[in-house]
């Protein structure tokens, strides 16, 4: 597994009121930043031009992912990339109330279309900026597994792969669902985020050790929810930076910290 930022600076994901976008603090944006940077160091360099599929999932709910999937989104949009973001999740879809905007139609009409007017339909155009797009989880539908592994859902994200330089997918997690499993075929990575004091070392093992079996291209995991005291953060004159990353050496992940660098 390929080296990822273990975000320490995105936290507390599961209050009331997030902030995501524009509203995110110094601090939080530069985060998103590093975290997109090593995302794009991770992925293998193409040749055909076409965008690349990114699924973010965690090891049971509640870890952050849907935040952490809009906040991605918006910081490679922010960055000049044209992107979409897709709620995958079409059991128990979150999207739709973070961004407040009409889940339906979405995903799930879509794949349930026979033509591409229900894409057209089903895209909201600019939110939060103006390269990104959103596709909600639409209607929600009493087989959302057989849908998000048909041919149809692979034909769908090769069409997006020609339209945007990046798509995120917000996924179930990977303990509740097998959607990420099914999934990770037809994308070019995923990225499991477990949460700080809340996610059992158990359930992260074992949806690590689901990814692995499939061999699905797991480039990274975020630790997310962890506070830092305010003495790590920007200040007026002074910066320090610190970062912890996630190696993946054996079935267990190790941490290494780097040293504080001016």
């Amino acid at each position: 597994m390929n080296l990822l930022e273990k975000d320490r600076s995105i936290r507390d994901l599961d209050r009331s009121k997030q902030k995501i976008g524009e509203e995110l603090d110094f601090a939080a944006r530069e985060a998103y930043n590093l975290l997109k940077t090593n995302i794009e160091f991770s992925l293998t360099k193409r040749t055909d031009n076409f965008g690349y599929a990114i699924g973010i999932t965690s090891s049971c709910p509640q870890e952050g992912k849907s935040y952490t999937s809009i906040n991605l989104a918006y910081s490679f949009a922010v960055d000049g990339h044209k992107v979409l973001l897709i709620d995958g999740d079409m059991r128990r879809p979150s999207v739709a109330a973070s961004l407040n905007v009409e889940s339906v139609p979405g995903l799930a009409n879509i794949l349930a279309s026979t033509n591409a007017t229900g894409v057209i339909e089903s895209t909201h155009k600019g939110v939060l900026h103006e390269n990104l797009d959103v596709i909600l989880s639409g209607t929600i539908p009493p087989n959302a597994s057989k849908l998000i592994r048909s041919e149809e859902f692979k034909n769908l994200i090769d069409e997006f792969r020609k339209q945007y330089d990046f798509i995120i997918l917000d996924l179930p997690p990977v303990n509740s669902v097998s959607d990420p499993i099914g999934v990770s075929q037809y994308i070019d990575g995923l990225i499991l985020v477990i949460k700080h004091d809340y996610t059992r070392r158990r359930d992260a093992h074992e949806a690590i050790r689901q990814l692995k079996y499939v061999n699905a291209n797991l480039i990274g995991i975020i630790y997310n929810g962890y506070s830092r005291s305010s003495g790590y953060y920007y200040r007026k004159h002074r910066s320090y930076y610190r970062h912890d990353y996630y190696y993946q050496s054996s079935e267990t992940p190790e941490v290494q910290n780097k040293n504080e660098a001016k």
